[in-house]
């Protein structure tokens, strides 16, 4: 199950044109994304704050973790590489954070301005295991860059 890509794109990039305030970006695209993707149970963003650490931000669905150092889980290993994440079975990723119990698969991607500085990342938990493909890592990474390319 994937969503409506075209139609998640056309919205985002119309409700996104001309904004370059980065929370007010990763807002629109959590609560977007969210309500299109059938298997994102949490959608949401955690930003850097200070050198090796990430703080929620704009998110939607339960509780998140507050803080996630660059060290820890699969949100830190995508800021500390600067690689995607799509871990199909979380249970299986060593050191995992678990901030929902229920949480089975996750992807997380990069988020970098267009001066290639790390914003932060985005994650989509899903309680379904092995919930997000190939189709979903290349279309939110090429989304992601489109919409964060004049971030503040």
């Amino acid at each position: 199950m994937t969503p409506d890509y075209d139609a998640l794109k056309t919205a985002i990039l119309a409700l996104t044109r001309d904004e370059t305030d980065t929370v007010a970006l990763m807002a629109t695209i959590a609560c977007e994304v969210h309500h299109a993707h059938p298997l994102a149970d949490w959608t949401g963003f955690y930003r850097v704050v200070a050198p090796g650490l990430l703080k929620i931000g704009p998110y939607q669905g339960g509780h998140g973790c507050l803080v996630i150092p660059f060290s820890r889980g699969v949100c830190g290993a995508c800021a500390r590489t600067g690689m995607v994440q799509n871990v199909p079975d979380v249970d299986a990723f060593p050191g995992h954070i678990a901030c929902a119990s229920s949480t089975r698969s996750e992807l997380v991607l990069p988020v970098r301005n267009g001066a290639g500085d790390l914003l932060g990342v985005f994650d989509l938990d899903s309680n379904s295991p092995a919930a997000f493909t190939a189709k979903d890592e290349a279309f939110f990474s090429d989304l992601l860059k489109d919409v964060f390319q004049n971030a503040a």
